[in-house]
């Protein structure tokens, strides 16, 4: 069994970086950035010059890339190498009905493909505790969990193509809705002279703990915006919601405050910050308004 991975960004390096040391398999690794390629490349990866060349060679190829775009064009230069049999885990986060029309491409080329989208972020992804969501054929799923398993702590099947991607989106929505909740009452605390840390402290005793709290507050108290989820990539799956909403007709307030606020984080230049700093956001929308 060879494995391949293609997409060595922010969340990509670390999971194939999980696979090379837990797998003791041959893994292929290409990113458009050389030096990435050459990062895992000290760590017992072999280079490949191209996303070709890793299907090529592998048996099971996962990609992580930002957008839709990306995988589009990752598959369309790699029809041609295709093998019976191989199988395609794309653990990027795109619209479900885009990786439904992948699905159906790679079955011509009797090719199989789960879409496995991943939720948490930087740290889990370097600690192998990931939680992902999968969808497709359930046979090919087992065979490939074992792999799954070396990069995250929790995997759950969620059914055919697509499935694993709804429910990462309704995830990440369910997640914005929480933070906005988050942003607004620890905003209205420091207005009223309640510090961030005993606001995070306080909650945590109530029925208001949550993790976005416990792993954001500090970031938000310090205004330290690093980079571990960007707002852009989760305006992304916002939109991707709310795209999911009209289709069903139905009407969700706090989807659309949600959206509403990312839309104003992108205006605001602050894309590629990380999402926590929706709170500027708030609080400037806060200030703006009285």
């Amino acid at each position: 069994m060879i494995l391949g991975f293609i997409g060595l960004g922010i969340m990509g390096e670390s999971m194939a970086h999980n696979l090379i040391k837990k797998s003791d398999l041959t893994v292929y690794v290409y990113d458009i950035e050389k030096d990435k390629v050459e990062q895992l490349e000290k760590h017992g990866a072999r280079a490949a010059s191209n996303s070709q060349e890793v299907v090529q060679h592998a048996d099971i190829i996962f990609t992580s890339v930002p957008k839709a775009e990306h995988v589009k064009v990752i598959h369309e230069s790699i029809y041609e190498h295709i093998s019976k049999g191989q199988i395609f885990v794309d653990m990027s986060t795109i619209a479900p009905k885009d990786s439904i029309v992948l699905a159906d491409k790679l079955r011509e080329y009797e090719a199989e493909f789960l879409d496995a989208p991943v939720v948490k972020s930087k740290q889990a992804a370097i600690d192998g505790t990931l939680g992902i969501y999968v969808g497709g054929d359930k046979e090919t799923y087992q065979k490939v969990k074992p792999y799954l398993e070396m990069i995250g702590s929790s995997v759950v099947y969620m059914g055919t193509n697509g499935k694993g991607l709804i429910m990462k989106i309704c995830h990440n929505m369910l997640v914005g809705e929480i933070q906005n909740g988050v942003n607004e009452m620890l905003l209205l605390a420091q207005k009223n002279g309640i510090d961030w840390r005993l606001f995070k402290e306080a909650i945590s005793i109530g029925g208001g703990k949550n993790f976005y709290l416990e792993t954001k507050a500090q970031a938000i108290g310090t205004q330290d915006y690093t980079t571990a989820f960007s707002i852009e990539n989760m305006f992304k799956d916002v939109t991707i919601a709310k795209e999911l909403i009209a289709q069903h007709g139905l009407e969700l307030p706090g989807a659309t405050l949600v959206q509403n606020i990312y839309q104003e984080a992108i205006a605001e230049n602050l894309g590629s910050k990380d999402f926590a700093a929706t709170y500027e956001v708030v609080a400037k929308k806060h200030v703006s308004e009285t």
